[in-house]
């Protein structure tokens, strides 16, 4: 199960985050997310563990906890739509 984790403190490691699911379980992927341009943190990230029992259990424990001094969200992440990332293109606005 792929589980999005938001609100992280910018300066969080990806080892950070592995340790900190594999409380709960394999982690078989992390990935902060990062600007293309600066390489600095957005602020969010992916953690893709091998059970949906262990992700379940990580979401239960871990979204709204203090990490760091921020309290992070945890929740299964959501397949990305066609046209992410095109919100302030102008022909996809109304008029």
């Amino acid at each position: 199960m792929n589980l999005y984790i938001g609100n992280l403190d910018y300066n969080i490691k990806e080892e950070n985050l592995r340790e900190l699911f594999e409380e709960f379980g394999e982690v078989t992927s992390v990935k902060i997310i990062t600007d293309k341009f600066s390489g600095r943190s957005k602020g969010f990230g992916f953690v893709e563990m091998s059970s949906d029992k262990e992700a379940d259990d990580a979401i239960q424990s871990l979204n709204g906890k203090s990490v760091n001094d921020r309290n992070i969200t945890v929740t299964t992440a959501r397949p990305k739509t066609e046209g992410a990332g095109n919100s302030g293109n102008y022909n996809n606005r109304r008029r």
